[in-house]
């Protein structure tokens, strides 16, 4: 019999007695800080190696955006997209390449506190904490303009994830579910209202290998929310909100064409607790190859329909038009 995934509360520190406080969490976190590691790299390793990053994605019926801000130590990066979901077209994909602590940053807040920018020519973009608990998003690019703010006041328990990195040292991320969304984008000439979105924050911080892959599927809405990651990261990050209630899962499974990433996929946990079909709508991709540094990344958006159970022996709960994401992402930094 499968062994129970026991969640705990958010420590106050990833660091406990010099190791990573090993775990499946949900709560806040004030601060992410790798100082107190009882193992030992050089500076210049550290600063190679630690990788910290905030994702939004957030939609509706109308849309679907993605935006991410980067910093993986020696350079950062950042993508902005709109996806038109009626059209089944991007409206927006933007991208850009900087130095770090020049054109872009990333603080070691997760959400409290949190602040990611990014500035290059004709692009300015943040995600900051702000009063009230929210986190206001802001983009300003040729390709997109976004105003939105993210409400935290009355989320469900978010999730934290902390654990060691085989070819690495530690990572941490804390991400949440469905976040009501009040806002604005502009895209192709047209004007989109965000009130009514619902949006969901990946905030990642962590000595991370030079090799680093992983397949990733994320969707989300009041009554129901997943986050699921194989790869680097094990199952140390899969979890289900029912109602707002977390739920740890088991391994995730994977199971689609990579030379097809339009083709449906198949999502499901070794628990049982998941069995979904993600049928795609359109996708973002990018490849980029540098020689000594890489990146390959598709990110389908579409739907996920099938069954979820809160435990072994409850009853399943049909899903349908679920709005999410997948991905298949491979880098090399």
């Amino acid at each position: 019999m499968m062994r129970a995934i026991v969640i705990t509360p958010a420590p106050e520190s990833v660091v406990v007695d010099g190791a990573p406080a090993h775990g499946r969490h949900v709560g806040r976190l004030a601060r992410i800080d790798w100082t107190g590691l009882r193992e030992r790299r050089s500076w210049l390793w550290r600063r190679l190696h630690h990788k910290r990053w905030h994702y939004v994605g957030l939609g509706n019926d109308e849309l679907f955006v993605g935006v991410a801000i980067v910093d993986v130590g020696w350079a950062c990066s950042a993508f902005a997209y709109l996806f038109d979901r009626r059209q089944r077209s991007l409206l927006a994909d933007w991208s850009q390449d900087g130095l770090p602590g020049l054109q872009g940053g990333v603080s070691d807040a997760p959400l409290a506190g949190a602040h990611a920018w990014f500035r290059g020519p004709r692009a300015r973009l943040s995600l900051r904490h702000a009063a009230g608990d929210q986190l206001h998003l802001r983009v300003d690019t040729q390709a997109l303009h976004l105003e939105a703010e993210l409400t935290l006041a009355a989320m469900a328990p978010p999730l934290l994830a902390i654990g060691p990195i085989a070819g690495g040292l530690a990572h941490a991320t804390q991400k949440t579910t469905a976040l009501p969304v009040r806002g604005w984008a502009e895209a192709g000439g047209r004007h989109f209202g965000l009130d009514g979105a619902w949006a969901a924050v990946d905030a990642s911080n962590g000595l991370l290998a030079r090799d680093t892959a992983w397949r990733w599927a994320s969707a989300h809405r009041p009554d129901i929310g997943f986050n699921l990651q194989q790869g680097y990261f094990g199952h140390q990050e899969n979890l289900l909100w029912l109602d707002g209630r977390p739920i740890a899962l088991g391994a995730a499974r994977f199971e689609f064409d990579v030379a097809r990433p339009l083709a449906p996929w198949r999502v499901s946990t070794d628990d049982g607790l998941l069995d979904l079909v993600f049928t795609p709508e359109g996708a973002r991709a990018a490849d980029k190859n540098f020689g000594f540094a890489a990146s390959r990344y598709v990110q389908p958006v579409g739907c996920f329909a099938g069954t979820l159970r809160a435990g072994p022996h409850a009853e399943p709960r049909s899903v349908r038009d679920l709005l999410g994401v997948t991905e298949d992402h491979r880098s090399l930094w």
